[in-house]
């Protein structure tokens, strides 16, 4: 059974910087180096958005808010996805999930809490 754990996350004053991670397990080397990876962050009484995905081609995706500040990537090595999170505004206020996507199986993080004010 894959599992994905979140970690990184916490209280950050705007313009600050985080760096999130998640630990993946479960998993075949190939089928992880093949799968498509994400972050998804949800605010309060909204619903869950995609922010970043990666690819296996090595391409990218982001959402328009996060262009220019996020920065998904992936050590297949480690079996680690990460998300680096700079100028950080108050609307980033979220609990982020990292998902990954193979071929086989899809599987979510319990979620991490990223809270940015002053």
């Amino acid at each position: 059974q894959v599992q994905l754990v979140e970690s990184g996350g916490g209280l950050v004053p705007p313009g600050g910087s985080l760096s999130l991670s998640c630990a993946v397990s479960g998993i075949a080397s190939r089928l992880f180096s093949t799968s498509t990876k994400s972050w998804y962050r949800q605010a309060p009484g909204k619903q869950r958005e995609l922010v970043a995905t990666l690819y296996n081609n090595g391409l990218t995706y982001y959402v328009d808010s996060a262009k220019g500040r996020f920065a998904i990537q992936s050590d297949n090595v480690r079996y680690r996805v990460f998300l680096q999170m700079n100028s950080l505004k108050p609307d980033d206020t979220a609990v982020y999930f990292c998902n990954v996507r193979s071929s086989t199986a899809e599987a979510w993080g319990q979620g991490t809490q990223v809270t940015v004010s002053s």
